[in-house]
C-alpha cells in the first residue's frame, strides 16, 4: 500500500489546534478558577459572619452595671470586628447601629489560568449582621 496525499486537507490539524486548544484553557480555567472564586466567596463571607459576631460581643460595661443588658459599645464593637478583619487579612466596612453589627467584606482572587484570556482577577464580597442579645433576665424558680 502507499500512502496518498489529499491535497484539500492540508492544515486541517493547524485550524482544529487554533479552535479546540483556546476552549480546553478555558474550560480548565472555569473549572479551576471558578473553584478559587467559589472559596474566596465562602472565605469573605465566613470572615464577615465572624467579624460581625466579635463585634456583637462587645456590650457596653456601664450599660451592664445599670442593668441594661444587650447594649452595645458601638467603639469597642467597632473595634472589634475591625481586629477580626486585620487578622484574617481582608478588607471590609463595619456599621454598629444599636444592638447590630453589620460587616461587608470584600477579597479579590487572582485567577492565574483565566488571566491568559484577559481575566485577571475576580471580586467577591461577604455580608453579615450580628446583634447582641438580653441574657438571663430573671432568676429561675
Amino acid at each position: 500500500m502507499t500512502a496518498r496525499h489529499f491535497a484539500s486537507e492540508s492544515g486541517s490539524v493547524s485550524v482544529w489546534l487554533v479552535i479546540i486548544v483556546p476552549t480546553l484553557i478555558l474550560v480548565a480555567g472555569l473549572v479551576s478558577d471558578g473553584g478559587k472564586v467559589m472559596t474566596a466567596n465562602e472565605r469573605a463571607q465566613n470572615i464577615a459572619e465572624e467579624a460581625a459576631r466579635a463585634g456583637a460581643d462587645s456590650l457596653s460595661d456601664t450599660a451592664l452595671r445599670n442593668g441594661v443588658v444587650g447594649q452595645l459599645d458601638p467603639v469597642q464593637a467597632q473595634a472589634a470586628a475591625q481586629d477580626y478583619l486585620h487578622s484574617a487579612g481582608v478588607t471590609g466596612t463595619i456599621t454598629v447601629t444599636d444592638d447590630t453589627v453589620t460587616v461587608t467584606t470584600t477579597i479579590t482572587q487572582h485567577l492565574p489560568v483565566l488571566s491568559a484570556v484577559g481575566v485577571d482577577d475576580s471580586t467577591v464580597t461577604g455580608h453579615a449582621r450580628a446583634r447582641s442579645i438580653g441574657g438571663i433576665t430573671k432568676e429561675l424558680p
